[in-house]
């Protein structure tokens, strides 16, 4: 794509509701360590802290170029203690990436009540929002 192109809002909504809908009913993982390249890149060295599961309809209709979740059951027991560092989204199926991104506790597509987890301690999700770029 030449880097002049630029979007439309109304094309980023449809894109968005598209994907949105890929991840109704969705695993939202939470991981430590780098954040791989991309959705399809093998997690190697990263530990799974915890697992949240996207509501059946995971994001409300876009809007201004984003999506932003509707509640993720929170997670009542962390699997694992570390520092939360990115996030991967799945399909409902638990196999087929969608989304990865930046977690934290400000200023992430996804924030947390705390990045430093606990295991057997409760996650919860404060805010979880998706922008494609323009």
């Amino acid at each position: 794509m030449p880097k002049n192109s630029k979007t439309s809002i109304v094309s980023l909504n449809a894109a968005l509701n598209g994907l949105a809908a890929l991840c109704n009913s969705g695993k939202l993982r939470i991981y430590d360590g780098a954040q791989p390249a991309t959705p399809e890149t093998a997690i190697t060295t990263q530990n799974l802290l915890s697992e949240l599961t996207m509501n059946a309809t995971a994001f409300a209709s876009a809007s201004g170029g984003v999506i932003m979740a509707n509640s993720i059951t929170q997670d009542s027991s962390i699997a694992a203690t570390g520092t939360a560092a990115w996030y991967r989204l799945f399909k409902s199926d638990g196999t087929t990436p969608v989304l990865d991104g930046t977690v934290g506790t400000a200023d992430a597509d996804c924030v947390l009540n705390s990045v430093d987890l606990q295991q057997g301690a409760i996650l919860q999700i404060t805010s979880f929002q998706y922008r494609l770029p323009q």
